[in-house]
């Protein structure tokens, strides 16, 4: 078990719903923004690493033919899995970049996740993201920009990593949405993958 996994576990066993993702109204409007700034109605393919207990997961639901949604904890995965039902949504414990799912995609939403990740993890991500959007298929990232103690880099920072890799993998941006306390990008693929679905 790493640090994290202990970090996550210790949230979870402290409160179901430890950053009030359900509860609190930053975050409804934060995930009302999420989903106005996608640039399209409906995605056929979407993946969600890092969906923690589903609460935007059943939003993503209602705009996706298909959508995959990773959670490292466990108990998260169990409240989302309750959450969203849902036949065309599939819910899994799994980490990124370590693993990622097979296929490609026409949208990966990536919220509060990659200042957990070390930086050789999230450039691992934004490789396998680059290699698996579809063309014109979206990457929409969606951070807090103040720093706290268990992250390993701010939401500036992780968004200007992605920023500085985002061209080498056929990324570019089209929103870029930037508030006091969170960042919202959304890019666009302009390369080819395969369509595997």
């Amino acid at each position: 078990m790493t640090y994290f996994d202990d970090y996550f576990a210790g949230l979870y066993a402290g409160s179901a719903d430890p950053w009030g993702l359900a509860t609190e109204p930053y975050e409804h409007r934060k995930h009302a923004l999420t989903l106005a700034a996608l640039p399209r109605t409906r995605y056929s393919r979407a993946f969600e690493p890092g969906c923690a207990i589903g609460v935007l997961t059943a939003q993503l639901a209602a705009r996706c033919d298909q959508l995959i949604s990773w959670d490292g904890a466990d108990s998260a995965v169990l409240q989302a899995r309750e959450r969203v039902s849902q036949p065309h949504v599939r819910i899994e414990q799994a980490l990124v970049p370590a693993s990622w799912p097979a296929g490609s995609f026409d949208l990966v939403v990536v919220s509060e996740l990659l200042y957990f990740l070390r930086a050789a993890d999230r450039a691992g991500l934004a490789a396998a993201v680059g290699g698996c959007l579809r063309p014109g298929g979206h990457l929409i990232a969606v951070h807090w920009r103040h720093w706290f103690a268990e992250a390993t880099c701010t939401g500036d920072e992780a968004h200007a990593d992605v920023a500085a890799r985002a061209e080498a993998f056929g990324l570019r941006r089209l929103v870029e949405h930037v508030e006091a306390d969170f960042l919202l990008d959304v890019w666009e693929a302009t390369s080819a993958v395969p369509d595997d679905r």
